[in-house]
């Protein structure tokens, strides 16, 4: 007579909110975060990795810090324990990057990227641009093979991969920033404590909690693909496109991480500090004067003395000379503002309004480059101007 087999059931999936509890825990072991919204982005932002591919897009992770020595590369370490198949990199040419993540599917960890971008972020434009454009699923760049005697054929290479980019402050380009989530780190003060990295034993130590993520985000692949999550309020445009992944998952996850997780956006969209390029300062700086003198126009030379005097602006050196009327219209000829000539305070002389008159149909008004250009607020010029 058989004895009967003895099957042991195998244990009920992890939920997922459980699941990104043990990761947000497994990350605040061994870093020090500028604010309580850091752990949790993190903690989606690695499970984002796992299914990528069933977003449009995957939003980039910036690290940084105004100095060396603030933890950035210890978050890089740890996520390689936390995400799909990671690869640890200090730079390296566009192409071979390329070459990479079309081998994929991988996450790319960038350590060390302001020797990659220099000072500025104006530096490797290639990278930059794979950088750019790879946050999207249908981007590709073309490589051409073979050789002159047997032709050349197009080789459209993908180039979408999750990637998190840590270094020193100011040395990313803005057009990868807008891509992205951005950790402020700085360095533990002496009384803020971490457990130190022993490689081998935060391997043991992850690989359950690294099973449990793969195995929650393939279960739930087939249904992030069609996600459309509710933004909180004001979140719109690139911000909510960049979010869109992670508020998907955490809705997933159930518990307190739907909440938890638009705190976390709400935070992070509205008090990222990213340095605004030149053009925005100065529309931002333009309409501060405008509501301060309460007045719908004003002449060149006045904006121009009022804005060099500004304390910590730009205004007064410029590549080594101040503003003047020319720099003041080449600026804003970006954004279709341009000067006229018209009569204010018993004055003739050329200026700026903040709306368009009936005489000139290009010249927009410095309102609507605001209202384009700069975060919403109420405005100050309710009646459109006559000149």
């Amino acid at each position: 007579m058989t004895a009967a087999l003895h099957v042991v059931p195998a244990p009920p999936p992890v939920p997922g909110h459980l699941i990104l509890d043990q990761v947000h825990d497994f990350v605040t072991r061994f870093s020090v975060f500028p604010h309580e919204h850091c752990a949790p982005m993190l903690a989606l932002w690695y499970a984002h990795t796992w299914a990528a591919d069933a977003f449009y897009i995957t939003p980039r992770l910036i690290l940084s810090s105004p100095e060396p020595g603030s933890g950035k590369t210890r978050v890089l370490e740890i996520a390689q324990h936390l995400t799909r198949q990671p690869e640890m990199t200090a730079g390296g040419s566009a192409a071979a990057l390329v070459r990479m993540v079309a081998a994929g599917p991988i996450t790319v960890l960038m350590d060390e990227v302001d020797t990659v971008f220099g000072s500025g972020g104006a530096g490797n434009e290639e990278v930059r641009g794979m950088l750019n454009l790879g946050y999207k699923r249908t981007a590709t760049i073309p490589k051409t093979k073979g050789d002159p005697a047997s032709g050349f054929t197009v080789e459209r290479l993908p180039i979408f991969a999750p990637t998190a980019l840590a270094g020193l402050a100011g040395r990313m380009p803005d057009t990868i920033t807008t891509r992205a989530i951005t950790i402020h780190l700085r360095r533990r003060r002496h009384d803020e404590t971490v457990e130190p990295y022993r490689e081998a034993k935060v391997i043991r130590q992850a690989l359950p909690i690294r099973e449990a993520l793969s195995a929650w985000m393939t279960e739930i692949g087939e249904r992030l693909v069609e996600a459309e999550p509710h933004m909180p309020a004001g979140v719109d445009d690139r911000p909510a496109e960049i979010w869109e992944p992670l508020l998907a998952i955490a809705d997933e996850a159930g518990g307190h991480w739907p909440d938890t997780a638009r705190a976390a956006c709400t935070h992070f969209v509205f008090n990222q500090k990213n340095t605004p390029s030149l053009g925005v300062r100065l529309l931002a700086d333009l309409r501060a004067l405008f509501t301060e003198t309460r007045t719908d126009r004003m002449h060149s030379a006045e904006i121009i003395t009022r804005l060099r005097a500004l304390d910590d602006a730009p205004w007064s050196d410029l590549g080594g000379k101040p503003l003047d009327a020319q720099r003041l219209a080449r600026e804003l000829s970006s954004y279709q503002v341009a000067p006229l000539t018209f009569q204010h305070e018993g004055r003739n002389g050329k200026g700026y309004v903040t709306y368009p008159t009936t005489t000139q149909v290009e010249q927009v008004g410095l309102a609507d480059a605001w209202a384009r250009y700069l975060t919403a607020t109420d405005n100050q010029f309710g009646d459109k101007g006559e000149l």
